[in-house]
């Protein structure tokens, strides 16, 4: 079975598509067939799979001949017909993308227009729409047989997202552990359970068996402390202050206040600071860089810490999306 994970933040600058792409990578070489998903409009999760070269021929003047997402929904955009279902890109052994496209902000409104249709029924139509990237997604991950979806979405809480978030069966949580994502925190979990809440005892009610449409689950899965640079004291003190509030902000705030005495925290990235650059210059993950690409002496070192923690936390998500039953 196809499980469908988002990484959402509406907190940006976090680390969510380097975390995305990296774990796509892993989880791949750790014998999992995976479709990266890109339902950013910005496309951050494309550029770090794809060279400039791929970009340019990948998103030509022809929008709707794009193979991209926003190629699949355009023509529900211009009014002419439903999704056009997009083959997933070939990346690396078990490693596939749906890549992303800026076109794909033009959905955007459409979405929005057709959402209050959605929920009152009687209007397939709506649906249809409201439903797009669930199918095109679904439709994907079915040709090459994928046992795990990750979605890359973007920073905010608009009819974009809420559409994107609905295919997902859990939602994995990138953040620091500082006062900006404990306020997205705070904006971000009740709008997850209104979404789910809407759709699942509202908009699916009401939706005709004939359209394929998503469960909506959107289960809490846990969150991921990206770390901030730690060489002054400031940083360090202000670091573990919010590390210990954070949990509690996210009981209260993800989970409803619904303390079920489990550990939230998946794991914790480092940050990489010195390998970022060489790896976007190389497109290819910081655990595969070498001395040609420039990690030389101590950075090949760090480079096999990367390996060794990304491995680890790789699994880790494995364990709890294997663990989970969404709903």
């Amino acid at each position: 079975m196809t499980v469908t994970v988002a990484l959402f933040n509406n907190k940006g600058g976090v680390g969510k598509t380097t975390l995305a792409y990296h774990l796509a990578h892993m989880i791949s070489r750790l014998g999992r067939t995976v479709l990266a998903v890109d339902l950013d409009p910005q496309a951050n999760l494309t550029a770090h799979f794809l060279d400039d070269d791929d970009l340019e021929s990948l998103w030509g003047d022809d929008e709707s001949a794009h193979d991209t997402v926003a190629g699949a929904v355009h023509p529900i955009v211009e009014g002419l017909g439903d999704i056009r279902p997009i083959s997933p890109r070939p990346i690396a052994e078990n490693l596939f993308l749906l890549p992303g496209d800026l076109g794909l902000s033009r959905f955007e409104d459409r979405l929005a227009q057709e959402w209050p249709a959605t929920l009152a029924g009687g209007n397939n139509a709506a649906v249809r729409v409201t439903t797009a990237f669930h199918r095109v997604v679904r439709w994907s991950s079915e040709a090459i047989g994928a046992d795990l979806v990750l979605v890359d979405v973007g920073p905010n809480l608009g009819a974009l997202n809420r559409a994107a978030l609905l295919l997902a069966d859990h939602v994995l949580v990138p953040l620091g552990a500082d006062l900006f994502s404990a306020q997205g925190l705070r904006n971000l979990g009740p709008t997850l359970r209104r979404w789910r809440t809407d759709w699942q005892e509202t908009a699916l009610r009401r939706i005709p068996s004939a359209i394929d449409a998503p469960p909506g689950a959107m289960a809490p899965l846990g969150y991921v402390v990206m770390q901030p640079s730690m060489r002054l004291d400031r940083p360090v003190k202000a670091y573990q202050v919010w590390l210990k509030r954070i949990p509690q902000v996210y009981t209260e705030s993800v989970l409803g206040g619904r303390d079920d005495g489990l550990a939230h925290e998946i794991g914790t990235v480092r940050n990489y600071r010195s390998l970022m650059p060489l790896a976007h210059d190389a497109r290819k993950p910081m655990f595969d860089l070498r001395a040609a690409d420039g990690a030389i002496g101590s950075t090949q070192r760090y480079v096999q810490v990367c390996l060794t923690e990304f491995r680890g936390l790789s699994r880790d998500v494995l364990d709890r999306v294997d663990g989970a039953s969404p709903g």
